[in-house]
């Protein structure tokens, strides 16, 4: 029950469906997962195992039958890939794959070979009796930081290899835990895949920029910006924009769902977003160095214009205050003035000297 109202919940799910979630999960029959691995550094496979809610633990040991994953597998050598392929045999049509890391293609693919066999092999065969397939991570959603520029071994993102089939992309470097179990048991649960955005990423994990759900939003809307991370600006967690962070340009759920069960996330810590579940992250300039401009609703505009329209607006307001709060005050000058007349207390010389009453 528990991580059905977990589950629920990070799938963004309004509590009127939990009855419908925990009897998925009562009825529904396993859902069988091949997890394979490419050119990659086994970071999502990290990450995974820490999810929270649900529990990693609860996902593979009652909600899914993961069949085969060399990284968390009992098994190894020639009776895991024995496995497999009686796997692929059996579920043909039936089963998950799950893929974490690029595909190299240059010398065959021989940059990455698991088992014998070339991982580009691999993926093909186990993707053509997949009934989905789930890209963990930047490295199989984008290519990776082994795409990175030269790209010496041509590594590419699964789905420039494999196509037909429902396509799931989660990047990040690494995802957040509970993005990755939230999809899988989206799948697990309902049998169909998620809601997905026009890149094929889960809209209710990457519907908002991080920029849209930052605390330090407010700070970025008034023009108050760090120049370097040691300024006292720093020290008050003003906007990191100007030191490179790409929280405008990035979708994911770091700023609300956030890492370790919710404890910080980069941006809490003082360092800017890096943008890595965008595309090309690793390609797109120093993470250091400010973006050039960054979008706003019906306009493109940069940090300064919006510092210096802040500074405009804060003058501007406070010339309309204070032409307001002189205004307000002669008018009570005036009531005043008539009620001491009326009762005849009224001093007009005085009032001409600008003595009080």
């Amino acid at each position: 029950m528990k991580s059905c109202v977990a589950l629920t919940a990070i799938l963004g799910l309004p509590p009127t469906m939990l009855d419908t979630v925990v009897k998925a999960a009562e009825t529904t029959e396993l859902p069988t997962v091949i997890w394979l691995h490419g050119h990659e550094c086994t970071g999502c496979s990290e990450s995974f195992i820490r999810s929270s809610s649900p529990f990693t633990s609860d996902v593979i040991l009652n909600m899914i039958s993961l069949e085969y994953d060399d990284t968390l597998a009992a098994a190894s050598g020639a009776p895991l890939e024995e496995h497999l392929e009686k796997i692929i045999k059996e579920k043909a049509g039936k089963y998950i794959l799950a893929v974490e890391g690029g595909v190299p293609l240059d010398e065959n693919g021989v940059y990455c070979t698991v088992g014998g066999r070339t991982f580009k092999e691999s993926l093909i065969e186990a993707a053509k009796g997949a009934a989905a397939i789930i890209e963990y991570g930047s490295c199989a959603s984008w290519g990776g930081i082994q795409a990175a520029k030269p790209n010496p071994t041509n590594t590419v993102s699964v789905s420039s290899v494999v196509s037909g089939k429902p396509i799931i992309k989660v990047p990040g470097c690494p995802p957040i835990p509970e993005v990755m179990t939230g999809v899988i048991m989206h799948y697990a649960l309902f049998g169909q895949i998620p809601p997905l955005d026009s890149q094929g990423r889960p809209k209710q994990f990457y519907g908002n920029r991080i920029h849209d759900t930052c605390y330090r939003r407010a700070f970025f809307d008034s023009g108050l910006f760090v120049e370097k991370f040691d300024d006292d600006a720093s020290k008050s967690g003003w906007c990191l924009y100007k030191v490179g962070c790409r929280g405008p340009q990035t979708y994911n759920s770091c700023g609300n769902l956030r890492w370790w069960n919710g404890l910080s996330y980069p941006i809490q810590s003082g360092h800017g977003c890096i943008g890595c579940s965008e595309k090309g992250f690793w390609d797109n300039d120093v993470f250091y160095k400010r973006l050039p401009d960054i979008p706003l609703a019906n306009t493109i505009t940069t940090a300064d214009t919006i510092g210096t329209v802040a500074a405009v607006g804060a003058t501007a307001a406070v010339i309309v205050h204070g032409a307001a709060t002189l205004t307000r005050n002669k008018i009570l000058d005036m009531k005043e003035e008539k009620r001491l007349k009326e009762q005849g207390l009224w001093d007009e010389k005085k009032h001409n000297n600008g003595g009080g009453h």
